[in-house]
């Protein structure tokens, strides 16, 4: 999601009454969501929405969406998904247009059935983090203006920890941590934050088995490096403004580059002209005139649902700001103020941490022995396929299955490799959204990082056609 967001609204803060029951069964029964306000059908599983405190002094609240597997819930590992920005909301991207079972139709006032919703094999759990994403909140303005990536760590594993209290069913249940984009950093930083806490407390309820990112935020250099090779290579910018992008953001931070870096990727994007840099070979949303070469970059998204609609964004703010869609989801915002927001520029505009790489959480949690994963669609130019690739071999890593093309319904669904500690996938034709461009290769992607087990490659396609040939010729 977003990398850099110009958006500055004024942020309202507000005041939460929160349920005092103890009994975690009553307080998940007042945080289920019956039913959608445009929801024309019905669905099989339960789903619950609410708040959890995680800081009582100065009244930090996260919001959360759970939406429980579709079958046999208590047999289903419980998956975790974050969208970045930073300062993007989960609910918006994860739940709204990529691997929720909630998408927002083209009025704004309704919702369809996502039938690769990734709670079809697991237990999905979305949460709008930090606070002032999304539904999320703080009583203490200065909190609002002093995120960064330790307290948006320390935020959510207090999160777990207490969400856990109210869900206790979940306690000891296997645990995966996913996400995209700037969650290339909460999603490590989460997962390192819970390996040390369990190496504190024995008994802990988390059991973290792994985490999976895709086209993430990894370290700066790397990303810097395969962000203007990957457009130089597509033809999309000039060789001297090649030569200088490198040169002037060699070193630079992605969330708080030098005025320099900042007037050298300014002319990356006048050379790009108007497309969407998510997803270079789709339309962008052109909806009240408005074009991606207007906005400021990397923050407008593409959709492709249903059918193609490039202006999802634009649906998700009209439905997620309908005052009956905040009381359907015990959202606080309908008796204020405050505007909710796909991507907040407040918390963007005044992160206050942002390592320049998080390789070094890499390696420490490779040793821990957690399984990771990491994705990439192959037409982002927001942090492409380059980037990942680069970062990866900077991580010295030993090759176990050497790179090799990967299918879905007998044609090639990607490219993937595994390595001593890690595997890396790519997926053909997929923007910076994965699940968004490539909805049924990203749950097969989900499934084979669930079992541990490689994404199939052609020898099994054709062992698969083999067999079934073979039971049309025995009739």
């Amino acid at each position: 999601m977003s990398i850099w967001n110009c958006c500055f609204l004024t942020f309202i803060l507000i005041s939460v009454v929160t349920s005092s029951d103890s009994d975690p069964i009553n307080q998940q029964k007042l945080d289920q969501v019956s039913n959608l306000p445009g929801q024309n059908f019905n669905v099989d599983f339960a789903h619950y929405a609410g708040y959890v405190t995680v800081n009582e002094e100065s009244g930090r609240a996260l919001f959360y969406w759970l939406t429980e597997a579709t079958e046999e819930p208590d047999s289903k590992p419980l998956v975790l998904w974050l969208n970045g920005g930073p300062g993007c909301s989960s609910i918006a991207f994860g739940m709204a247009e990529e691997v929720g079972p909630f998408h927002v139709n083209k009025d704004g006032k309704s919702v369809y059935l996502n039938p690769y919703s990734w709670n079809t094999v697991a237990n999905l759990l979305f949460l709008d983090s930090p606070v002032g994403v999304g539904y999320s909140y703080s009583n203490t303005s200065l909190d609002i203006l002093s995120n960064g990536d330790k307290r948006t760590a320390e935020d959510s594993l207090q999160f777990l920890l207490n969400w856990l209290e109210r869900f206790p069913q979940y306690k000891g249940r296997d645990f995966y941590l996913t996400g995209e984009s700037y969650a290339g950093h909460y999603v490590p930083q989460l997962s390192q934050a819970i390996v040390r806490y369990n190496k504190a407390n024995t008994g802990s309820p988390i059991n973290l088995k792994g985490y999976m990112v895709g086209n993430a935020l990894t370290d700066d250099y790397s990303d810097h490096v395969g962000v203007f090779q990957f457009m130089w290579a597509a033809g999309m910018i000039s060789d001297q403004t090649y030569k200088k992008a490198n040169e002037l953001c060699d070193k630079e931070s992605f969330i708080h580059p030098s005025r320099e870096c900042e007037q050298i990727i300014d002319i990356t994007y006048l050379e790009m002209g108007n497309i969407d840099p998510y997803s270079i070979f789709t339309p962008p949303c052109t909806a009240n005139g408005v074009t991606n070469r207007l906005l400021r970059r990397w923050h407008k998204v593409g959709h492709i649902g249903q059918s193609y609609d490039p202006c999802t964004e634009q649906h998700s703010i009209a439905y997620f700001n309908l005052p009956e869609v905040q009381n359907a989801l015990h959202a606080h915002l309908s008796t204020t103020s405050r505007t909710w927001e796909t991507c907040s520029g407040v918390v963007e505009m005044y992160w206050k941490d942002s390592p320049i790489s998080v390789l070094d959480v890499y390696q420490e949690l490779i040793s821990s022995g957690l399984r990771i994963w990491m994705f990439s669609g192959d037409t982002d130019a927001v942090i492409p396929v380059t980037s990942t690739r680069y970062s990866i071999d900077a991580l010295n890593l030993t090759t176990i299955s050497p790179w090799r093309a990967w299918y879905e319904d007998g044609q090639v669904g990607g490219w993937t490799q595994k390595y001593e500690g890690l595997t890396y996938v790519t997926v053909r034709g997929a923007g910076h959204e994965v699940p968004l461009h490539k909805p049924k290769q990203a749950l097969t992607l989900l499934k084979s990082f669930l079992s541990g087990t490689s994404m199939v490659p052609f020898e099994q396609v054709i062992e698969s056609r083999t067999s079934a040939s073979q039971q049309v010729n025995s009739f």
